[in-house]
């Protein structure tokens, strides 16, 4: 077994290298991305492509990372169809509250609360809901990657039914949570360690890891606070 490592490309672009070696792919977009370092452009070797919701700053590159890899993309079924008239063959939908078993991981889905399309000519295409994933890993840890979310109730259900060790939080507030909710979320969700993502990329995303922290004062949750292009085990 490996060290788990975590590798940031800005917003809410990972790469997670698990106990077991197999490498995940989070919400991929690069090429537009002003967060990411301009050596990290294009997407790393992947073994799995996984993607929350449909807006172009969590899909952006989603089928060149798919072309490049010939990794299957985990996503609802709607984005699924969408991404599969953009060319992309391996593909496994699921939906809210499945499990699939991938890689020697169980990947499961959860809820998140945000809008989820695309906008194409002029017209906005809806492709499914926003979600998140629980993945169980070789060594029967859990991660929780929340996709974009508003702070819900059903965080406290996400954490008594995986007990997730991890979770990547957004925290960037206006279109997500921001610090003061990611905190609640990851006391609901009972983890040790939290990876905030999604802010700073543009000066509407306010909320800074430095508020999480002081949110999180006294509670003996970490905060693994990632440059762009950092990676930590």
């Amino acid at each position: 077994m490996q060290r788990l490592a975590i590798t940031w490309y800005g917003h809410s672009t990972f790469l997670v290298r698990t106990p077991g070696g197999v490498r995940l792919l989070f919400d991929p977009w690069f090429t537009g991305n002003p967060s990411c370092p301009p050596a990290s452009k294009r997407p790393p070797v992947a073994d799995l492509v996984l993607v929350s919701h449909g807006h172009a700053d969590h899909t952006g590159d989603v089928v060149l990372a798919a072309r490049e890899s010939a990794a299957p993309v985990v996503a609802i079924f709607e984005l699924c169809e969408w991404l599969g008239r953009k060319g992309v063959q391996r593909l496994e939908p699921m939906n809210i509250g499945g499990t699939v078993a991938l890689r020697g991981l169980r990947i499961s889905m959860t809820e998140a609360r945000h809008s989820s399309s695309t906008s194409e000519n002029g017209q906005v295409s809806y492709l499914g809901e926003a979600a998140g994933f629980v993945i169980e890993l070789e060594d029967q840890r859990c991660i929780y990657f929340a996709g974009d979310t508003a702070l819900f109730g059903d965080l406290k259900l996400i954490g008594e039914r995986y007990h997730p060790a991890i979770a990547f939080l957004p925290i960037g507030d206006r279109f997500t949570m921001g610090p003061q909710d990611a905190a609640t979320a990851c006391r609901w969700l009972g983890v040790r360690q939290v990876v905030p993502m999604h802010w700073g990329t543009f000066p509407a995303l306010t909320g800074e890891p430095a508020a999480l922290k002081d949110a999180l004062t006294g509670s003996g949750i970490d905060v693994l606070d990632l440059a762009p292009g950092e990676t930590a085990d």
